[in-house]
């Protein structure tokens, strides 16, 4: 396993420790300028992902960081993009649906992507170079590589030449751009079902084969975006950037996302 996946892999699961630890107790919420929610969690869990990142000498973008000037990160090859809390509002409901983001990006592509899910224990990672991803159901925050590696499933997206269509909406964002791309299937004499899911878990429905398409018609920023775009182009799924018609790219002088689609 690529070294760098292995530090990635470490980080996330001591970042969804401590995220638990505050997940079950009583915890403060901060706005932020952007009007986005804060908590305990999301710094602590930034501390810690920092903490096994900076000493690999690759930059940092983080949600939680402070952002550097475009001048200077465009001059950066490769480097990690994270969220330590992706679903910062599915935490604050407790349900359960927020996640660990870590990825990392060369060339303005991610090619290795890890997201965890602390809550219920399940992590899935990807390294794009080699076309593979993983999925692992673990039972303690503390495993060892080793013990994940043995407990591994490779994601299968599905091979759908049915009418009926699995369409992944967001349980925080489902608008009316979403609800018209629905209609345009059913148009087209599709029967759709919509899949709803919180954070970046949304990525992994569909690289796991459980759904067919994410189609994207909300506001998000690069480290909500990047671990699930390793994942999903690691089993050969698109993410198109409805602005360009090509892929999403990293690293940007502007970190917020184009609107986007997941699939084949």
């Amino acid at each position: 396993m690529n070294d760098f996946l292995k530090i990635a892999i470490k980080a996330s699961l001591l970042a969804g420790k401590v995220i638990m630890q505050v997940y079950d107790k009583a915890f403060d919420i901060e706005i932020k300028e952007d009007k986005s929610p804060l908590t305990e969690a999301d710094k602590k869990a930034n501390d810690i992902i920092n903490s096994f990142l900076i000493p690999t000498k690759i930059p940092v973008i983080s949600e939680e960081n402070k952002q550097t000037d475009y001048d200077i990160r465009k001059t950066w090859e490769t480097c990690w993009v994270i969220d330590p809390v992706d679903g910062t509002k599915e935490f604050i409901k407790r349900n359960g649906e927020f996640t660990v983001n870590i990825a990392l990006v060369t060339n303005g592509k991610p090619v290795l992507g890890v997201i965890y899910v602390p809550a219920v224990k399940t992590i899935y990672f990807a390294n794009v170079y080699k076309n593979e991803a993983f999925k692992a159901d673990i039972e303690s925050h503390d495993v060892t590589i080793e013990t994940i590696l043995k407990q591994v499933r490779p994601l299968q997206p599905k091979n759908n030449n049915s009418d009926r269509v699995e369409v992944v909406g967001s349980r925080s964002h489902m608008n009316q751009d979403t609800l018209d791309f629905v209609e345009s299937l059913k148009t087209d004499g599709k029967e759709v079902e919509i899949v709803s899911k919180g954070s970046s878990l949304k990525f992994c429905l569909v690289a796991e084969g459980n759904a067919d398409v994410y189609p994207r018609y909300a506001p998000t920023m690069e480290w909500d975006t990047a671990a699930g775009q390793a994942i999903c182009n690691a089993v050969g799924l698109r993410v198109i950037s409805k602005e360009t018609n090509k892929p999403l790219t990293y690293n940007k002088e502007n970190l917020l996302n184009s609107y986007f689609l997941v699939g084949k």
